[in-house]
């Protein structure tokens, strides 16, 4: 009888052992999060987020998601007129 507890015991802890804690493949990734009801949600992007900016922008120079760069602000178009440039 002894032998058969022991038997029991052990084939119990080793399936215990064996048995994963938590399902991976349930999970919302990289960049998401559970919301309430159970359903995965983006996280919100960070409040201040910080723009980075070359130190130094050079003017007529069109810099990627901002515009061109005329010295005082961005302008998303700008043409030649009258010898120079207009932005709008």
């Amino acid at each position: 009888m002894k032998k058969l507890l022991i038997v029991a015991f052990t084939s119990a802890a080793a399936l215990i052992a064996i048995a994963p804690t938590a399902d991976a493949a349930q999970g919302c990734g990289a960049g998401f999060h559970r919301g309430p009801n159970g359903y995965c949600r983006p996280n919100p992007e960070p409040r201040g987020a910080v723009v980075v900016v070359p130190a130094n922008p050079r003017v007529g120079v069109y810099y990627h998601g901002h515009g061109y760069w005329d010295g005082h602000r961005y302008w998303v178009h700008r043409e030649p007129y009258r010898g120079g440039w207009r932005y709008y």
